[in-house]
């Protein structure tokens, strides 16, 4: 179903619990610039826009003027400062938002050639949930999934059993 260089367990559960919760009818700003799951999403009858790669802890222009009906953020917050100030602007009432969990035995990713890839959050679900809650969102429902690996060592005998990716449904706290 996906090229063999796309993470493809990923984007399948993410993909499953997207249609889930999202009717085709309702457009979708997927924050951060177009990648290979917005194409996905697209390819499977989403209408979807893209941010512009504007940097979402400062600019929250394409959130504001967005007239999509859900926003979808997946593995974006753990790379922002204060991912709190642009889910607090998002002016859709759905949100559907992946990360990836931090996991004990493994440090938080650091690319060491692109100062934008890298990992300044890696949290834990209750943390996530936390965050949401706080800047005005419901959770509805929410999964966590491994990431085994083909190699051979402890972490990666840890990653078949420990979750890595924790994903939720949300709906704007209208209190």
């Amino acid at each position: 179903m996906y090229e063999k260089t796309y993470p493809s367990k990923r984007f399948e559960q993410t993909l499953s619990f997207l249609q889930k919760h999202v009717s085709k009818k309702e457009p979708i700003l997927d924050l951060g610039v177009e990648n290979p799951f917005s194409k996905i999403m697209t390819a499977h009858g989403y209408s979807v826009e893209n941010t512009n790669g504007e940097d979402l802890d400062v600019d929250f222009y394409s959130v504001l003027n967005s007239k999509a009906e859900v926003v979808t953020a997946f593995e974006i917050f753990e790379h922002l400062l204060a991912p709190f100030n642009v889910l607090r602007e998002i002016r859709a009432k759905k949100l559907v938002a992946s990360i990836p969990l931090n996991l004990w035995f493994a440090s938080a990713y650091r690319s060491k050639t692109d100062l934008w890839d890298r990992h300044y959050h890696e949290f834990e679900d209750w943390q996530f949930d936390w965050l949401l809650e706080k800047s005005g969102w419901k959770i509805v429902e929410s999964a966590k999934w491994t990431n085994p690996v083909k190699k051979l060592g402890i972490r990666p005998l840890l990653r078949s059993f420990t979750p890595r990716y924790y994903i939720v449904y949300a709906e704007k706290n209208l209190k």
